[in-house]
């Protein structure tokens, strides 16, 4: 089993980028926090997805297993979140009382951002039922090379304390934790610079 680009042109493949994302969140911490009932869940994942991991359609930067199982967004340098279409997607679906802590949250995430150029993952997920078969790290595997040809740093931020031992396995460590109200936390974690 390999990996492909997903055809942003594609309305049919973006949506099953979106959906094999939509099932590797389920049991999110912080997704959950933000949309707690299956139905709100179901409702605004693949809007939140596509607004937030939008970009990388675009730039040719998504990757999707062959069967669907999994999806990764990435962004290369210069490519940035469309904060507009985030505010917009959060503001019809978020409930208000979650609103200004998860605002607080996407500020504190922007600030850890690195300066320099560097890859951003910006979501990346596996189906519970295709995982523990090793696509997380082949997802990971095309932007880390080309990080590594280029000898650029990578960037992510972890919304799963369950995920943090497989990015340490492909070179990223923890830079600290975003903790805001009862939001759960979120970890920037860094992949530094390894030119060939």
């Amino acid at each position: 089993m390999g990996i492909r680009t997903v055809d942003g042109e594609l309305e049919e493949d973006r949506r099953s980028a979106i959906h094999a994302a939509t099932l590797a969140f389920v049991r999110d911490p912080f997704m959950r926090w933000l949309y707690p009932s299956p139905d709100e869940y179901l409702r605004h994942f693949p809007e939140f997805t596509r607004a937030f991991a939008g970009p990388a359609f675009e730039a040719d930067t998504a990757w999707t297993t062959d069967n669907g199982g999994g999806a990764a967004f990435w962004f290369p340098p210069g490519v940035h979140p469309d904060g507009d279409a985030i505010e917009s997607v959060m503001k019809a679906s978020v409930d208000p009382a979650r609103l200004q802590t998860m605002g607080a949250v996407l500020g504190k995430m922007e600030e850890a951002h690195p300066e320099e150029p560097h890859w951003y993952l910006a979501v990346i997920g596996v189906d519970a039922a295709h995982q523990g078969k090793g696509f997380g790290g082949q997802l990971m595997a095309p932007a880390l090379e080309r990080c590594d040809a280029d000898g650029v740093i990578a960037y992510l931020e972890s919304s799963n304390p369950a995920n943090i031992s497989l990015y340490e396995r492909h070179g990223f460590r923890v830079l600290g934790e975003i903790r805001i109200d009862d939001a759960p936390v979120v970890t920037p974690m860094l992949r530094p610079a390894r030119p060939s």
